[in-house]
């Protein structure tokens, strides 16, 4: 019992030692009962951490090209992020935000006593508030679950989630959170959103001088990222470096190539890519999908775009419209569609989205505004309707081909009064009783006499498709446009009488183009498509694009009406030899169209890879100079089209089976196309359309 006697001996001649003794003791175990205590009275309601592996971020609807690579727009409520993973993001990135937020992020255990102790004595030295105490740990509990309330329950909340952090987490999963959940100003979230913002490029690609100029905004992101504060910005970047020299990241000749490295910020005004068509699939995801959905859901979405083919449709109709221009047309459209499903390529809804309108004191942004040319309208999709000229004509010419026509059949050239009640020999558009007289003029003025179809086809001659309209009939040539995808056009057929040929109604581009494609595909439909697949952030897919083409024409005849269309030879007395309609080493089929007045120009052709329109104009339907479709929308046409089968090559169209008819002349009255009744020709319309000049 020798230690009991020790301690007696002690406690006899030092009782106030084991008195301290004890105190101590109790107060420690007070202590540890009560931090115990408030730990858990505090931990009641607080969130699991666990949650950072269950729960989404907010993350906007991301719109990209059909390859997944160009990021065109996104929709969001108020934070822009993309998600990455940590091994995406560089290390100078990694080094420049620990160094700016917490040096010893991968030796503590969340908490860092020596860190807010340094943070201190540095905040004292610069005279201001640069640095913070809190760890990167303790930082992502708070702008996860807590409020910026700066109180004593809030802190230790903090703590408690902090512990419970670091203990179920690995620190480079910590990391990979905070990089994607840490504000960086101008509403982007997460190092990608934000290397994207300010630098227009990947999180991957960023400098070192960028590196470290991110890792600066996270001190004051609101502040820092206004322009007016630039040189704060750039001064914290350049201390960053300095830092980043001291914990050995970098090199001294590295910091001093990234402090004299001039920032390139990028263009924050225009945040959005293929505008028009990016607009035109929004309007899409708007009118199927929840905007709550769309602002925070993470959706992906893929969409049919080609971003090559898009840049060279913009710079097509942007140079393209700079010619027009000295003939009074200031604007243009493009679109371009795969035939075969149905996918749009290319959609340039005006030369300048982003330009100014013109004149500058028209109503830009709506529909009857008094601009020459306006930026935001779509002319491409949407906006007023636009008479189509001649390219109208091959609806009619596939029924007459259909109902037993040949390319050999010859129709009758020849001046022709359509209306019986109109006296046939008056040169005014009323006669003395005030009808109306219908007896449509070719563009150069002249007749041929007796054409074949295909020659007035190829050539675009008027007078010949008029009396094909009829003989086809008004109310089936609508049905037929509408078939092949024409939205429009929806009136009785009496409203647009024989003109309906030569582009007496009003179509859209972009239905005009898909049109076009169910010649391109041989007779088989599917309508425009703008959306290959939507994703969610989990990569499960929520729409995708299975349509199927669907049989609507014949392809024997259709055979036969892109042979016509293609025919080089055939369309040179009127449009010239290898002109801008021609695409050397390529068989394209091809019509212009240009309207009554000279209001519109088109150009629609195609081969069966891709077929391409193109409208130019004004947005307010003032006329262009006596221009045609082949001098104003012709050239844009031809310059994307020659760049784009690079892309998409084309084989030859199926050479169409010879046909025989046993009477090659044309005339559904019985007459003699040679006697002078001929000129007062079948009347089967009840309203009468205005002299046309279209080509």
């Amino acid at each position: 019992m020798p230690q009991r006697k020790f301690y007696r001996k002690i406690y006899k001649k030092h009782p106030h030692l084991f008195l301290l003794a004890k105190l101590i003791l109790g107060g420690f175990l007070f202590l540890t009962i009560s931090i115990s205590f408030v730990f858990l009275y505090f931990s009641r309601d607080l969130p699991r951490p666990e949650v950072f592996t269950e729960k989404p971020f907010i993350l906007p609807t991301e719109i990209y090209d059909r390859k997944g690579e160009v990021l065109l727009y996104q929709i969001y409520d108020e934070e822009k992020r993309t998600i990455v993973s940590l091994n995406q993001v560089p290390n100078i990135l990694k080094e420049a935000i620990i160094t700016a937020e917490d040096a010893n992020f991968y030796k503590h255990f969340g908490l860092d006593f020596t860190g807010i102790a340094r943070s201190i004595f540095k905040n004292l030295s610069l005279g201001k508030l640069t640095y913070g105490g809190s760890t990167i740990s303790q930082q992502l509990i708070r702008s996860s679950f807590l409020t910026a309330e700066k109180t004593a329950q809030r802190k230790i909340k903090e703590i408690i989630l902090t512990l419970e952090l670091e203990r179920r987490y690995s620190k480079d999963q910590i990391l990979e959170f905070y990089l994607n959940q840490v504000p960086f100003g101008l509403n982007a979230y997460g190092v990608e959103a934000a290397s994207q913002v300010y630098f227009g490029k990947n999180v991957s690609e960023v400098s070192l001088a960028e590196a470290a100029a991110l890792a600066a905004l996270i001190r004051a992101p609101s502040r820092l990222s206004r322009p007016e504060n630039k040189d704060e910005l750039i001064s914290l970047k350049n201390y960053i470096i300095e830092r980043m020299v001291k914990n050995n990241y970098i090199s001294l000749e590295d910091a001093k190539n990234s402090q004299n490295e001039t920032l390139q910020f990028a263009e924050i005004r225009h945040p959005i890519k293929a505008p028009h068509f990016v607009l035109f699939v929004k309007n899409y995801l708007e009118e199927n999908y929840p905007a709550s959905l769309l602002k925070t859901g993470g959706l992906k979405v893929y969409t049919t775009i080609d971003w090559q083919l898009q840049q060279w449709a913009e710079e097509a109709v942007e140079t393209g419209v700079k010619i027009n221009k000295n003939y009074n047309a200031h604007n243009a459209a493009l679109v371009a569609i795969n035939p075969n499903n149905g996918e749009i390529l290319a959609m340039v809804g005006s030369a300048d989205y982003f330009g100014e309108s013109y004149p500058k004191d028209c109503d830009s942004g709506s529909l009857d505004n008094g601009c020459l040319f306006d930026p935001q309208v779509n002319a491409a999709a949407y906006g007023v309707g636009r008479q189509p000229g001649s390219s109208f004509k091959p609806f009619a010419y596939y029924l007459a081909l259909q109902n037993g026509m040949t390319p050999e059949t010859v129709l009758w050239d020849v001046k022709t009064e359509f209306n019986p009640d109109c006296d046939p020999s008056s040169e005014e558009e009323e006669d003395s009783f005030g009808m109306d007289c219908y007896h449509p003029k070719n563009y150069d003025e002249k007749f041929r006499g007796p054409i074949t179809l295909k020659n007035a086809l190829a050539q675009s001659i008027n007078v010949p498709a008029v009396k094909i309209l009829y003989s086809v009939g008004l109310k089936n040539t609508l049905n037929l446009a509408h078939s092949l995808g024409i939205t429009t056009l929806n009136e009785p057929s009496s409203f647009y009488g024989l003109s309906l040929v030569l582009g007496g109604g009003e179509v859209k581009l972009l239905d005009m183009t898909s049109a076009y494609g169910v010649f391109a595909a041989r007779g088989l439909k599917v309508p425009p498509v703008s959306i290959l697949k939507i994703v969610d952030p989990r990569e499960n897919i929520i729409e995708e694009n299975k349509k199927t083409p669907q049989r609507v024409l014949d392809p024997k005849i259709v055979d036969q009406l892109s042979d016509i269309l293609s025919n080089d030879e055939a369309r040179a007395p009127i449009f010239g030899s290898r002109g801008s309609l021609y695409i050397p080493g390529h068989q394209v089929a091809v019509k212009t169209g240009t309207t009554q007045e000279y209001k519109d120009a088109w150009t629609i052709g195609y081969t069966n890879s891709l077929v391409v329109g193109v409208w130019a104009g004004n947005n307010n339907s003032v006329p262009i100079e006596r221009k045609s479709g082949v001098a104003i929308a012709s050239p844009i046409w031809n310059k994307f089209m020659k760049k784009a089968l690079e892309l998409y090559p084309s084989q030859n169209f199926v050479k169409p089976e010879k046909t025989q008819t046993a009477n090659t002349t044309s005339s559904a009255s019985g007459l003699d196309p040679r006697d002078p009744q001929y000129q007062n020709w079948e009347w089967a319309i009840q309203s009468y359309a205005a002299s046309s000049t279209s080509r």
